[in-house]
């Protein structure tokens, strides 16, 4: 069987990894020059720049993907385990790390709240069921049907899972302290939506970002991508870059070939891992897309984000490798994201330093730096704004830093909602996919089939499971396994 994918992002990868181990013939179609999607990673003036990705949470869903091929990832790139994992900045310069020793962290919530150390073995004991039901029982079911969602195992346990209670609740039945609270929220707060619309169930996310700890793949998060493109080529998978889908021509409910501006490509079975909005309203003709503007307008979209990739010439005291900056209101930047979608007055942001543990990415003694202030979606975005907001955030670094920055920097490059459309056709330059809502968990995301065309399906991280890089990588073996059996019934 010959399978054509579109996108070679972590979803892109999965999907034709597991195709051609099965000895199918894939193909995969990559509008820009490289492999990776939203993970790409640029070189500039000696710096190396990972341009999505940083955070390596659920280190079992890599393990796992790897094994399935035979290999491990330590057969790609060496993974080291961060300490302290990252470090929240608060108001007045104060600041709270996270050890990568489970006993430190149980002291470190004692410390701020009087018997929350038990609290939190209670909280993770809960968290890692929700984990491990999780990744054993729902992401990895193709969201086609009622029935996968409707099983004895999973309404017995419905309640147990907090479906129907708010993340922010959660916390809130154990922990008083706002640091502590900050801390436990901010996982959904970047990667999904505002905790009080967050289902209790993530907290699983909790339970890997402080529990299981936080990774780094020496030379960056592209490491990753290279050794799942290494697998592809090795399978025999045929990459096509600089090679745009402009047109998907469908015969007799059928799939039969797609179009570049250079060629035209005969097709057997179409797979989709680029934007499925762009793929569903642009490419598709209109009576063909399996939803209407008005239902894409209505889905609740993860943080966009502006970044800014940085060179300094010279060291930097007190940063981390992540250090999230939390030294404003979190709830009135929530707001800004989320309901009232606006640029933020005074904005919080993530700022990564992968040089404080990769010397490999930065000249000696220079800082590689990646600043990231999450946005609400489909925002006026210009450089003035652009300017205006990196002004704010460095400032802000060098009072808590206590030396300059600013006038040492040698590179910067920025990236946002234009960006996002340009590279990727990102619906309304979201970087993340859905929000994690329960209006948009499990069966209620959009279909990885294609209800008016027999032979195209979707992956990516705007159907199931969801958002970020573990259920990207998930995706793909979600609808790899589901193409496949569908053509052998």
């Amino acid at each position: 069987m010959k399978y054509t994918l579109i996108g070679t992002g972590f979803s892109g990868l999965s999907t034709a990894a597991y195709l051609a181990k099965e000895g199918h013939e894939v193909h995969v179609f990559e509008k820009n020059d490289t492999i990776g999607g939203r993970a790409r990673q640029f070189k500039d003036k000696g710096y190396t720049f990972d341009m999505g990705p940083s955070w390596y949470w659920m280190p079992d869903v890599f393990d796992k993907f790897f094994k399935d091929f035979d290999k491990n990832p330590k057969d790609y790139y060496d993974l080291i385990e961060l300490n302290p994992g990252f470090q929240i900045i608060f108001p007045e310069a104060h600041t709270l790390k996270l050890s990568s020793n489970w006993n430190e962290v149980l002291a470190l919530f004692e410390s701020y709240e009087p018997g929350s150390s038990k609290k939190l073995l209670s909280f993770m004991e809960e968290a890692e069921f929700k984990y491990n039901f999780g990744i054993n029982k729902l992401v990895y079911e193709p969201g086609v049907s009622l029935k996968e969602v409707c099983t004895s195992e999973i309404i017995s346990n419905v309640f147990r899972l907090q479906i129907f209670k708010s993340y922010r609740k959660h916390v809130a039945k154990y922990f008083k302290n706002p640091f502590l609270i900050a801390l436990l929220e901010f996982p959904v707060l970047f990667l999904g939506t505002a905790p009080a619309k967050t289902p209790a169930m993530y907290s699983l996310m909790a339970y890997s970002g402080i529990k299981q700890g936080t990774f780094y793949p020496m030379g960056g998060f592209a490491k990753v991508i290279d050794g799942m493109a290494q697998i592809c080529k090795d399978l025999g998978v045929k990459f096509h870059l600089n090679s745009e889908i402009k047109e998907i021509v469908v015969e007799n409910k059928k799939v039969v070939s797609i179009k570049t501006d250079a060629k035209q490509y005969k097709v057997d079975s179409l797979i989709c891992s680029a934007d499925y909005h762009h793929i569903d309203k642009e490419i598709l003709p209109t009576h063909l897309s399996n939803y209407s503007e008005k239902y894409w307008d209505k889905r609740v979209l993860s943080p966009s984000c502006l970044i800014f990739y940085v060179g300094v010439n010279k060291k930097i005291d007190k940063l981390e490798h992540h250090n999230l900056f939390f030294d404003e209101d979190i709830d009135v930047h929530t707001n800004e994201i989320y309901s009232t979608k606006q640029w933020p007055k005074k904005p919080l942001f993530y700022a990564c330093c992968p040089s404080k543990t990769d010397s490999s990415v930065a000249p000696e003694n220079k800082e590689n730096l990646f600043f990231l202030i999450p946005i609400a979606p489909g925002m006026k975005d210009t450089e003035t704004i652009r300017k205006t907001y990196f002004s704010k955030i460095i400032k802000r670094m060098e009072r808590y830093c206590g030396q300059e920055i600013e006038k040492y920097i040698e590179y910067n490059r920025s990236y946002c909602i234009n960006d996002f459309i340009k590279d990727y056709n990102s619906y309304k330059g979201n970087a993340y996919g859905l929000a994690n809502t329960l209006s948009q968990t499990a069966n209620l995301k959009p279909k990885i089939v294609n209800k008016h065309i027999d032979n195209l399906f979707y992956a990516g991280q705007l159907t199931v499971p969801g958002p970020g890089v573990p259920p990207s990588i998930i995706s793909g073996n979600v609808v790899a396994n589901f193409v496949m059996n569908q053509k052998s019934k």
